[in-house]
């Protein structure tokens, strides 16, 4: 019988401590905001006194991602990665479809997103869901399902596996009087505990 006991006892700690490593996974979502954009190409390639100048500047001032720059992200399970670069943003965009536009008072904003699978997994999402934008006063905003005339929208089913890409456009809907100051993208739709930061102004 006490051999018994053990035995339940040891599962219901192995329990507790499961329970206890998936409330921290969800209640950490967010916790890391990534804004360190990785190093371009041209930059690696620069002369040396080149390299030491843009070190001085960089140690004088920490560069912090913007329009054109890619931010390396980690999804929630291990070997999940993503590249993410903000290649453009259309500030009042205008709907592809005649029968569909921002409600009174407010403005589509869209901003394309190029995806990269740096993992060692499939990346398998709905990639606007992980999306947001910010305002100067810090309201945030979500995406809504919308065709603008910049380009084609990012797929809401994506699958990439390890290597492959995607580019497409997310629709945010702002108050028009709004000022976008950042858009955030976060893996596992949004549950990941990194969330890359782009500042848009």
């Amino acid at each position: 019988m006490f051999h018994h006991t053990r035995i339940r006892l040891a599962a219901t700690a192995v329990v507790a401590v499961a329970a206890l490593g998936l409330t921290a996974c969800g209640s950490g979502s967010g916790d890391e905001v990534v804004d360190k954009p990785k190093a371009k190409a041209s930059a690696a390639a620069e002369g040396g006194a080149e390299k030491e100048a843009a070190a001085e500047e960089s140690s004088a001032a920490p560069e912090v991602a913007k329009v054109g720059d890619t931010l390396a992200l980690k999804g929630m399970e291990a070997g999940s990665g993503l590249d993410v670069t903000v290649v453009k943003v259309a500030d009042n965009a205008k709907s592809g479809d005649e029968f569909f536009s921002p409600e009174s008072g407010n403005r589509w904003i869209g901003v394309q997103f190029q995806l990269v699978n740096t993992g060692t997994k499939v990346y398998s999402d709905a990639p606007a869901n992980g999306a947001k934008i910010a305002d100067d006063q810090g309201q945030q905003f979500g995406t809504v399902l919308a065709d603008i005339t910049a380009g084609p929208s990012m797929s809401s089913d994506v699958r990439l596996k390890p290597g492959a890409k995607t580019l497409g456009w997310v629709v945010f809907e702002v108050p028009k009087a709004s000022k976008a100051a950042t858009v955030t993208f976060g893996m596992d739709s949004g549950f990941a505990e990194q969330i890359g930061e782009w500042k848009l102004s």
